[in-house]
Parts: C-alpha cells; structure tokens; sequence
C-alpha cells in the first residue's frame, strides 16, 4: 500500500515550520534530544532565543548563537530552547570555493550576529506568512547568506548520476548499474565518484534517500509504509539507517513533527 499524500498545507499561523527543496533546507522546530548525527549537507544550526551547544567529532562541547558543520561530521547539538533553527546546503549544489568563508571554513561555533539575525528575520517572515512568504535556493541564498552562491559544475558522469539519485532518491541506484549507465567499470566510477564529490557514493545514495524522508513527516502514514516509500527494503533498516542520520528514531521525528508547517515539493514534482 502506498502512503497517500500529506495534508493540506494550512495557512494558520505555525511556529514550526520546514522549507525544502533538492538543494537548500530550512528547518525551525523542536530538536528532541538526538544522539550523534551526520548529514551530507554543510549545515548551520541557529538558536531562535538563547544559545546552543554542539559537540563536533573528538571536540569539546561549545556554546554559541551560531554553529556550522561540515558534510558527513558526526555531531551533537542541543538547545534549552523550544525550538531550533538548522539550514542545509547540499555541497553538490555550489561553487565550494566561492561560499562565504563562515560557511566553507566553519566548524562548530562561530562569531557570526549578521548570519544569526538574518535566520531570525527570515524565521519571523516564514512563521508570519501563513505560507505566503515561499523561497526558493536563489532567494534562500540572498536572504539568509546576503549573496547569490554559484553553482557547482561536476564531471559530467558523475553529474548525471548525482542528478538522477536527487531526481528519485527512493530508486535503487547500485554502483553497477550507475556505472554502467555512464559507459565506465563499477572500479573506476566509484573512484571517480569520490574523487569528484569528495565522499564516498554509498554514503552519498544513503544521505539523499534519509532526506527524502522530511517531504512525509507530515503526513499520516505508518512507518512500513513510509519506509517501503522512501525506498528502504523493511521497517528495520529504516529506523537504523535514519537514526544514524538523524540521532532520532522516525517515530520520534514524526511525533516532533505533528505541529509542522511543510513547504516544499518532492522529488518529481510532487508537492511535499
């Protein structure tokens, strides 16, 4: 059985909100109280009131208004707050060389009041709109950083398969078959895979489908059918591989998530 489609989207006024698309997220909402955490995406967490503490991979525990994390960095945040502010940028999506140095060079705290009031405003102008207020990656970039961020140009095989895995990260993209479809031996795509995008292609494949799942947080569905949906083969291996994403469970992240306003449209088209 197929999961239907989430709820409409209401216009009442939400202080919880998620805004996605296949290269930028922005997530103001609760936190819970996840154990380690690894996300394939350079990601800002912002504190809506207060502070928050994070702990990056073999660091000491540090407290800040602001953090950011590189991609594939094990990590522990936590906030005494309500709510949380997290954004990601995919790494794919962008010139690396020409992000702003607080994004390409940061790890963990950082001395950045501008980048903490723009998550703020742009926070209150999101909560306030009733769903009016919409972005998209190019006025996500000049809204929250205050510059346009130009993109990547990838090795073209490798760009055709990174666009067919966030075009449907539920397929079952095998390296075999990934490499077939771009004419190279399995050997020799997974090299130039992790030579181009500077992680390997499991962990890449695993990081787009994990993410997938915030497009049905929202929506009513059991697990087994939000795992069979997302592309996971059993609710066991759903719940392992996103607790290792997310530090939560997916029954946490669905119950976190009950007062959620969604904005976003799946991959293919389908609104979130």
């Amino acid at each position: 059985m197929q999961p239907g489609p989430p709820p409409p989207v209401t216009t009442a006024r939400s202080e919880r909100l998620l805004w996605i698309d296949a290269d930028r997220i922005f997530y103001a909402g609760l936190l819970g109280v996840p154990s380690s955490r690894v996300f394939g995406a350079y990601t800002v967490y912002a504190s809506l009131h207060g502070q928050i503490r994070i702990c990056l991979q073999g660091d000491d525990w540090q407290c800040c208004e602001v953090a950011v994390v590189p991609p594939y960095l094990p990590h522990r945040v936590e906030c005494d707050e309500r709510l949380i502010a997290a954004l990601h940028v995919e790494p794919e999506s962008v010139d690396l060389g020409q992000l702003p140095d607080f994004l390409r060079c940061g790890r963990g705290a950082v001395d950045e009041p501008t980048r903490v009031a723009r998550i703020r405003d742009t926070y209150r102008r999101m909560r306030d709109s009733g769903g009016s207020a919409d972005l998209s990656s190019a006025n996500f970039d000049l809204r929250l950083w205050g510059c346009s961020l130009p993109g990547r140009v990838l090795e073209p095989r490798v760009h055709y398969v990174v666009d067919a895995i966030k075009s449907d990260p539920r397929g079952r993209f095998s390296a075999d078959d990934c490499a077939a479809s771009v004419g190279l031996s399995s050997w020799r795509f997974l090299h130039l895979f992790k030579t181009e995008m500077g992680v390997p292609f499991r962990n890449f494949r695993s990081w787009k489908r994990a993410r997938s799942l915030l497009h049905y947080v929202t929506g009513d569905a059991s697990m087994v059918e939000v795992a069979l949906e997302v592309g996971y083969p059993d609710a066991s291996h759903f719940s392992h591989s996103i607790r290792q994403v997310y530090g939560l469970t997916p029954k946490d992240i669905f119950a976190g998530s009950r007062r959620l306003r969604l904005h976003g449209r799946a991959p293919g088209g389908r609104s979130s």
